[in-house]
């Protein structure tokens, strides 16, 4: 894991600023803070901060061949790099090192850019080719590491944060409004989109190829899962299964430095540790929790779990006024406004497990693979839904429509009465009808309906979702889109705010791409979520464990505190004309949101959350200035941003 940059005066061949690449490579200094590196020669410049992980004395970058015909900067883990080495090695390449980067040096010298699909593991990464004058910007399959990127007067400028981008311009950025619009709408910016005006984040399995004075953009991972010819038995496919967590566990495994876990009470992470029993231990395990006061704390199970399994627990205790005090910090970490309630307890979590170890591993995955969250069970039952008259249909949901409160419900029921596809699962993300969102902007700052729809970036996906189910194809478009995005996306920026290299053994591709030819009925059986995932568990956990609720580090506790502390900033942050948000929303609309809310005619807790992020990223990255950041403090270096002229 570390952290990357460069430019490339594509167009203009002019020679890059070696000061302006090494100040981009500063700004992320926390991604790695072992070693750094450059090779700055012409129109090309390259950086690179490392966390050492494998091979230390050997993984210094920039790394070249011999002959110096291939440059290569890598952010990340590949895990079958042991097997593709082997395999190149019979092709007659030499190796020099032991790391996993001089794969990608080898692999593209004997496949070109099909080294991509070679690989497994989580990367952004760069690669110089001398010969043709060529670099290739690439991000992995599953979108697990990022890369930021912007394309100015013949001049290409990336790096794996904002920062970096940011670096190198001298012009204060802008807010796009057709992202905001859909991170109001949705709750992330879903890739090639980001919250800055012109820069743009690849989206996953793409790459950009620039040569020739030209930059194109492909999609490199075009994996089409196709249902099994023959149906597995349920016996076959949990034992399968099993057999898959356990090599991908072993592969995420491979460290040269100290490794633990992240454990919640929950499922996922208490099958992740008892897979990892299987390859050693004891494992340091990590959990946040906020006391016995509260109901969800979930710190008792965690410590349950690792007493069973036989971990070393570490418990972190996180209170509201801590919480409240770091909120602003974190949000300059995330670079964009995420309104998700678990980056502060990823925040902390990070923090602790950095202390003695260098890798965690998490259990990030498998809501989303088998259909663990309450929309899944409306996406498959949904059907039965457009199945039923119209009459009734309409009749249904006007009652439905009248109750207070509930909006999830209502959003539910009338997204699943959409009868084209992309649409329909566009709407079962939306956090509120887009007239309402369209409605909170300036009239001069809104955007045309046609030119922002979710599903104008989903279109390339299609052919992927051609032999997939209702629920298959929902959950591909949050595989490719929501999980890395979001949840993945802050779980890069916060751990690596600490130098904590977060790795996810359940969205190894041979995981993820065997659960994809798998029909809804393996993942959601008689209501129960998660069916297969939940066999499997069965193999290691007790069924009190099987028993608990979801809650994934108590999160419910830090909703009612994120409510709490909402109510106190409603005034400052949502009532205050003067809050910076309204330079680009009005504050009429926005007004009523929160009336309406706190008379209990709705339920607008989540938008509401979502403006108040909004204003914190706004306050937090405008009072910012260039500076280079320390690990836990990832200072934005922006100069401020601005309302779009």
């Amino acid at each position: 894991m570390c952290g990357i940059c460069g430019q490339f005066n594509f167009a203009s061949d002019e020679p890059v600023e070696s000061t302006t690449v090494r100040h981009m490579t500063d700004t992320i200094a926390h991604r790695g803070p072992d070693d750094e590196g450059y090779f700055i020669s012409g129109p090309i410049g390259l950086g690179f901060r490392r966390l050492s992980i494998i091979d230390l004395a050997g993984g210094h970058q920039p790394m070249f061949d011999a002959e110096r015909s291939v440059c290569v900067i890598f952010n990340g883990e590949i895990y079958n790099y042991k097997e593709l080495r082997v395999e190149l090695e019979s092709c007659g390449h030499r190796f020099r090192t032991n790391c996993d980067t001089e794969v990608i040096v080898h692999g593209y010298k004997e496949w070109g850019t099909d080294v991509l699909n070679q690989l497994n593991g989580m990367f952004g990464l760069a690669i110089w080719d001398f010969r043709n004058k060529r670099l290739v910007v690439a991000r992995d399959a599953m979108g697990i590491k990022l890369i930021y990127y912007r394309i100015s007067n013949g001049g290409f400028t990336f790096g794996s944060e904002i920062r970096a981008v940011l670096a190198a311009e001298e012009s204060r950025p802008e807010v796009d409004p057709v992202a905001l619009n859909m991170f109001l709408r949705f709750r992330y910016t879903p890739s090639p989109l980001t919250i800055f005006r012109g820069i743009r984040k690849l989206a996953p399995g793409t790459m950009l190829v620039l040569e020739g004075g030209e930059c194109r953009e492909e999609r490199w991972y075009n994996y089409v899962p196709r249902p099994f010819s023959t149906r597995k038995t349920d016996q076959e496919a949990t034992q399968e299964l099993l057999e898959l967590y356990r090599a991908a566990v072993k592969r995420h495994l491979l460290s040269d430095v100290p490794v633990g876990i992240l454990l919640s009470g929950g499922l996922d992470s208490g099958l992740l540790l008892a897979l990892m029993n299987e390859q050693g231990g004891p494992w340091p395990a990590y959990t946040i929790g906020y006391g016995e006061a509260f109901e969800d704390d979930e710190l008792a199970d965690a410590e349950e779990t690792a007493s069973i399994l036989g971990a070393r627990h570490i418990k972190i205790k996180l209170d509201q006024g801590e919480f409240e005090r770091s909120l602003p910090k974190i949000v300059e970490c995330l670079e964009e406004p995420i309104a998700a309630s678990s980056i502060v307890p990823m925040y902390f979590v990070s923090e602790r497990a950095r202390q003695d170890v260098k890798v965690a591993l998490i259990g990030q995955g498998p809501d989303e693979l088998f259909g663990g969250y309450k929309r899944h069970l409306g996406v498959h039952y949904g059907e039965w839904w457009r199945w039923l008259p119209a009459g009734l249909r309409s009749s249904v949901g006007f009652a439905i429509d009248r109750l207070p409160r509930n909006e999830t419900l209502k959003r539910g029921v009338s997204s699943l009465g959409t009868e084209d596809r992309l649409k329909r699962y566009q709407d079962v993300f939306s956090l509120a009808p887009a007239q309402v969102i369209d409605g909170l902007f300036q009239d001069d700052l809104r955007p045309r309906r046609q030119d922002h729809e979710l599903v104008d970036y989903w279109r390339a996906l299609l052919p992927q979702m051609q032999h997939m189910d209702e629920l298959g194809g929902f959950q591909l478009l949050e595989i490719r889109s929501s999980l890395p995005d979001e949840l993945l996306m802050y779980a890069d920026k916060l751990s690596m705010a600490h130098s904590l290299e977060a790795r996810v053994p359940y969205l190894d591709r041979t995981v993820v791409e065997y659960v994809q030819r798998l029909g809804a009925d393996f993942k959601i059986r008689n209501g129960t979520r998660k069916w297969l995932h939940r066999q499997v568990c069965q193999h290691y956990l007790s069924p009190r464990i099987l028993r608990r609720k979801k809650r994934g580090f108590a999160v419910n506790v830090v909703d009612q505190w994120f409510q709490s502390t909402l109510k106190s900033q409603f005034s400052e942050l949502l009532i205050d004309r003067s809050s910076l948000m309204f330079q680009l929303l009005k504050p009429e609309p926005i007004h009523k949101l929160v009336k309406d809310h706190q008379s209990g005619r709705q339920d607008n807790h989540k938008l509401l959350f979502s403006l108040v992020m909004f204003e914190h990223w706004l306050r937090r990255t405008r009072s910012l200035e260039l500076a280079v950041p320390e690990r836990g403090s990832c200072s934005n270096s922006v100069n401020g941003v601005v309302a779009p002229a």
